[in-house]
């Protein structure tokens, strides 16, 4: 199997702990990184993750124009960046490059911008791209099913300096169809990572379905795992929920 060539758009708290998973991994070719300003001088990621060696050069974001991306040629752009990230490489799916999208809280209208890009090449997008939570997601959508009369309710947890309800929590309680956030209990402490329960109530007895990120290197994991998945899709807007649940139907046990 042929390496896949990577550029990765961001290189923050998360974007750094993603390009060490990314770098770690043998299948994977590290082209470039994309960050939004100019903090170091270092020109190479490798530098700064701590190896000795000269490997994926560090671009700004204002050194991003049209010839970039022929220039710099990757199968795959994961956007770790930011909410306007996506703006940068609107051309690149023009030219065959494939996009996972891992931004959490993108507007509809980004939304919509990633569906167009998809028009040319094949387009992930997904807010929280871990699998566990995805596979949380799928698994509250067959649980719900099954009882469909149960109480539910989520609870998010997250390091104390987090703002807002969790977006991952809003989108669960989205697909299971609480109308209000008034199901979704969040707790703020300390150093948590991410922290997700779905609680579903019955007469005589309560299942919980629960994820909990012990390191921002999950988003890492996830986003390559979307990678090697979608290396040889044709052109289409895809998820990683979409992923999970088609794995769920391939591996219904029979009794």
């Amino acid at each position: 199997m042929n390496k896949i060539k990577i550029g990765l758009f961001g290189f923050g708290k998360t974007g750094r702990i993603v390009a060490q998973e990314i770098m770690q991994d043998k299948q994977i070719d590290f082209a470039w990184i994309v960050r939004r300003t100019k903090a170091s001088n270092q020109k190479y990621a490798s530098r700064l993750l701590g190896y000795e060696r000269d490997a994926t050069p560090i671009f700004s974001a204002d050194q991003i124009g049209e010839d970039f991306f022929k220039k710099h040629f990757v199968d795959i752009i994961i956007d770790f960046s930011g909410v306007s990230g996506y703006k940068s490489y609107a051309v690149a799916p023009r030219l065959g490059i494939k996009v996972i999208s891992a931004i959490s809280k993108l507007d509809q209208a980004a939304i919509d911008t990633l569906k167009s890009y998809s028009e040319h090449s094949a387009v992930l997008y997904s807010p929280n791209i871990t699998l566990g939570v995805n596979f949380l997601l799928v698994a509250s959508q067959v649980l719900q099913s099954i009882a469909p009369h149960a109480d539910i309710e989520i609870i998010e947890e997250h390091f104390r300096d987090k703002k807002g309800v969790s977006g991952t929590a809003l989108k669960i309680a989205g697909i299971l169809g609480l109308e209000n956030t008034r199901h979704v209990n969040s707790v703020r402490v300390g150093g948590i990572v991410g922290k997700h329960e779905v609680i579903f109530g019955l007469p005589n007895q309560t299942i919980r379905l629960v994820h909990e990120s012990i390191s921002r290197g999950a988003f890492g994991q996830g986003a390559l795992f979307a990678a090697k998945w979608l290396h040889d899709k044709p052109t289409g807007f895809y998820s990683m929920e979409q992923i999970i649940s088609d794995m769920f139907k391939q591996n219904i046990p029979v009794y």
